[in-house]
């Protein structure tokens, strides 16, 4: 009897400390979560996924900047100034292919430039819209490669119509907005809400670090089609 007493007393005694968590250790903390969405077709996100693919990235070597493939040929349009005299550049695709682009000509009055990248495929070519349609107000989205940060979006509106500013040694009209444009976004298209390019960001107004304060301009789409096509034509 008393060993029965002596078993009973021992296996409460181990209850006990398992009881205490000393065998088990503490229970799992588990936070509640929201249940994974579904992608995002609609609004500026899905705008932005639409044309992600078009933008890409341009290596000069001594700089670079932007561009926006145009047709399913490969040509795509940047500014002049981002390919400067180079008559090849490095081109980096938004999926991370990188290609050789042939310069195939430049107007530097309107700092416009087609390159063309031959033999590559799964492009996917950018809609081009009309700027005649803009208004002031209109949401905007801005797309290039800011400091090398390749596949950045930045979104404002248009600011104003018909700014004057000096493009190319002369002075031209140009879509203001304050989408932040940075250096190495030149080149990269702006696109309004339905996804398709308004116009070609090519400057800023910086205060005294250089940097965006929220003056940025585009060359307007309907004046950059018409020179790309004689460009590619010639």
């Amino acid at each position: 009897m008393l060993s029965a007493v002596l078993v009973a007393g021992l296996t409460g005694a181990v209850a006990g400390f398992a009881g205490a968590g000393l065998a088990t250790g503490p229970a799992p903390v588990t936070l509640p979560r929201a249940a994974p969405a579904a992608p995002n077709t609609t609004g500026l996100s899905g705008t932005a996924a639409r044309l992600l693919p078009s933008v890409v990235s341009i290596d000069v070597g001594r700089g670079g900047g932007s561009g926006f493939i145009v047709d399913g040929a490969g040509h795509i349009i940047t500014n002049a100034h981002v390919v400067g005299e180079a008559s090849t550049v490095s081109v980096v695709l938004n999926d991370g292919r990188r290609f050789s682009a042939r310069v195939l000509g430049a107007d530097q009055d309107e700092d416009l430039a087609v390159l063309e990248v031959a033999g590559v495929t799964g492009l996917a070519p950018a809609t081009l819209g009309r700027s005649a349609d803009l208004a002031v107000g209109d949401q905007v989205l801005a797309i290039g490669s800011p400091l090398g940060l390749s596949g950045t979006v930045t979104s404002g509106i248009v600011s104003a119509l018909d700014r004057q500013v000096r493009l190319g040694g002369t002075s031209r009209s140009a879509v203001q907005t304050d989408a932040s444009i940075n250096p190495g976004n030149s080149g990269g298209p702006l696109v309004n809400a339905r996804g398709e390019v308004v116009g070609v960001n090519t400057a800023i107004a910086s205060g005294r670090g250089g940097g965006n304060i929220g003056i940025g301009f585009a060359i307007p789409i309907d004046r950059a089609a018409p020179i790309a096509e004689q460009i590619i034509r010639d």
